[in-house]
C-alpha cells in the first residue's frame, strides 16, 4: 500500500501536524479524565490513524477502520449504547472490510496506496436513500425495543453511519462529509454520558478530533479528485 513513497516522505507537513497533534490531544484528554479505559484510548488513536490513512485515500485506513469498530462496540456495550454497538460491530465493521475490498480493487493507475475516487450516479443515490429509510426505521424500532439510552441521537448515529459507510464503499468523497456529521451526533451522544461520568470527556475530545481530521479528509479528497480527473485528461 505503500508502493513508491517510503512512509516518512508519504505524508505531507500538515498532515503530521493534524495527525500528532490529534494523537497529542487524545493521550492529554484520557489521561485528565479517564485514566483507567485504555481500550478507550487504543480505540481513538487507532480511529485517528485510520482517518490520517483515509484522507490519502489508501486502503490502510478502512483494515485500521474494521479494528476501530470493533474496539468501539465494545466501549458502547459498557455505556448501554446498543445502537452504537449495533451500529459499528453490525454495520460499520462489516462494511469497512467491503470498502476495504473495493478500494484495493480500485487503485488509480495502479497505485495501491491512492483509490479511484467515483463520483455516484442517479441509480447510486437512489439506492442510497431507499437503504438508509429503511436502516433507520429497523434500527429505531429495534432501539427502542432494547430501551437504548438517547434513543433519538443513536438512531440519528446510525443513519449517518450508514450513509457515511456506503459512501466509502461507493469511494465517494462525501463519504467524509457523512463521518462529519456522524461526529457531530456523536459528541452530542457522548456529551450526555459524560453527565453522569467525566471520564467520557476523553471519548468527546476523540470524536471532535475526529470531525476535524474527517473534515480535512473531504477537502484533500476534492483535491485528488481534480488531480486525477487531470492525469486522465493527460
Amino acid at each position: 500500500m505503500f508502493k513508491s513513497k517510503s512512509l516518512r516522505n508519504y505524508f505531507s507537513r500538515n498532515e503530521k501536524i493534524l495527525w500528532c497533534t490529534s494523537v497529542i490531544l487524545i493521550v492529554i484528554s484520557f489521561f485528565i479524565f479517564d485514566r483507567v479505559n485504555y481500550l478507550t484510548l487504543a480505540a481513538s488513536l487507532i480511529g485517528v490513524t485510520s482517518l490520517i490513512f483515509d484522507a490519502k485515500g489508501n486502503p490502510f485506513g478502512q483494515l485500521l477502520m474494521v479494528i476501530f469498530s470493533v474496539l468501539y462496540g465494545i466501549i458502547s456495550y459498557s455505556f448501554s449504547y446498543y445502537g452504537e454497538m449495533a451500529t459499528y460491530l453490525g454495520m460499520t465493521a462489516p462494511m469497512s472490510i467491503f470498502a476495504l475490498i473495493s478500494w484495493i480493487k480500485n487503485p488509480h493507475n495502479g497505485n495501491q496506496s491512492e483509490v479511484e475516487i467515483a463520483t455516484l450516479n442517479k441509480k447510486d443515490i437512489a439506492v442510497m436513500l431507499f437503504l438508509t429509510m429503511i436502516v433507520t426505521v429497523i434500527f429505531f424500532f429495534l432501539l427502542r425495543a432494547f430501551h437504548t439510552a438517547n434513543l433519538v441521537p443513536s438512531t440519528l448515529s446510525v443513519m449517518t453511519s450508514f450513509l457515511a459507510v456506503y459512501l466509502t464503499y461507493k469511494r465517494s468523497a462525501f463519504f467524509a462529509l457523512a463521518y462529519a456529521a456522524n461526529d457531530m451526533i456523536l459528541i452530542v451522544l457522548w456529551s450526555l454520558a459524560a453527565l453522569t461520568d467525566i471520564s467520557y470527556l476523553s471519548v468527546i475530545t476523540c470524536f471532535g478530533l475526529f470531525f476535524i481530521n474527517d473534515s480535512y479528509t473531504y477537502l484533500n479528497w476534492t483535491r485528488i479528485y481534480k488531480r486525477q480527473n487531470a492525469e486522465k485528461i493527460c
